[in-house]
C-alpha cells in the first residue's frame, strides 16, 4: 500500500477505535443485574432490534421492575455514559496506528454514532483525542450512516476528496455507504460487532483483523 497516497482517514469509534461494542449487547443484563435480577439467556438478541424506549418498555413488564419507563431509560443513560466516561479500553493498536499517521502526515478525524460527550471523554482518557482533528457525529449531522453525509463533511474538513481517502468501519452497511460514494474502505474485524464478516471481508477493499495489520500493510 503506498501511504503517500492515503491523504486523510476517517475512523468510526466503536469497534474500531474502541473496545466498545459489547455493552450495546451487554447494557440490558448490567442494568438488571445491577437490581438484582437474574437476567433470561438470549436477552440481548431479544433487545438487539429494539429502541431505548423500547427496551425499557419491555424490561419493565418482562421483569415487573414496577418503575416509570422514563426511570429505566435514565438508569440504562447512567449506565452506558460510566461505561464511556470510566471503563471501555481503545482496541489493541489504536494507539500506534493514529501516532503513525499523524507522524507521516496524514490527516485523521472520527465520524460516530455515538453522543459526542461519551466519545470525547473515552477517547481522552486512553489518550487517542489528540491524534483526532475533529469528531463528526450522526445526531449532529442530522442523518445516518446510511447517508454518506457524514463522511463527506469529513472528507470536505480534511480537505481531501474520496478517493484519497479511507474509511475504517465495522459495520458492513456504513462500510457499503462509504464504498458507495467512492471512499476507500478498511473492514475492522471486532468479536462483539458486525455478525456478517464474510460479507464485510468481501466488500472491504482492505479487511483486517488488528489495527496493527494496516500498520504492517502500509508500511507506517
Amino acid at each position: 500500500m503506498d501511504i503517500t497516497k492515503i491523504k486523510g482517514v476517517i475512523f468510526d469509534v466503536d469497534g474500531v477505535l474502541l473496545d466498545s461494542m459489547s455493552i450495546w449487547t451487554d447494557l440490558g443484563a448490567r442494568y438488571l443485574r445491577s437490581l438484582g435480577r437474574t437476567p433470561e439467556e438470549g436477552l440481548a438478541e431479544i433487545l438487539f432490534s429494539m429502541s431505548m424506549e423500547q427496551g425499557a418498555a419491555y424490561l419493565n413488564e418482562r421483569y415487573d421492575l414496577g418503575r416509570e419507563q422514563s426511570e429505566i431509560m435514565e438508569g440504562l443513560e447512567d449506565m452506558l455514559r460510566d461505561f464511556y466516561f470510566y471503563e471501555v479500553a481503545a482496541k489493541p493498536g489504536a494507539a500506534e496506528l493514529l501516532k503513525c499517521l499523524s507522524d507521516a502526515g496524514v490527516k485523521a478525524v472520527a465520524a460516530t454514532s455515538s453522543p459526542r460527550e461519551h466519545i470525547e471523554r473515552a477517547l481522552s482518557r486512553n489518550g487517542l483525542l489528540g491524534f483526532i482533528d475533529r469528531l463528526f457525529t450522526v445526531a449532529e449531522v442530522g442523518v445516518s450512516k446510511h447517508d454518506p453525509e457524514i463522511y463527506h463533511l469529513a472528507s470536505e474538513y480534511m480537505g481531501t476528496v474520496p478517493g484519497e481517502t479511507y474509511v475504517f468501519e465495522d459495520s458492513l452497511y456504513a462500510l457499503e455507504t462509504a464504498a458507495g460514494a467512492g471512499y476507500h474502505t478498511v473492514g475492522v474485524f471486532d468479536a462483539a460487532g458486525e455478525a456478517d464478516q464474510e460479507g464485510l471481508r468481501d466488500k472491504s477493499e482492505i479487511y483486517i483483523k488488528s489495527l496493527g495489520e494496516f500498520v504492517d500493510r502500509a508500511d507506517l
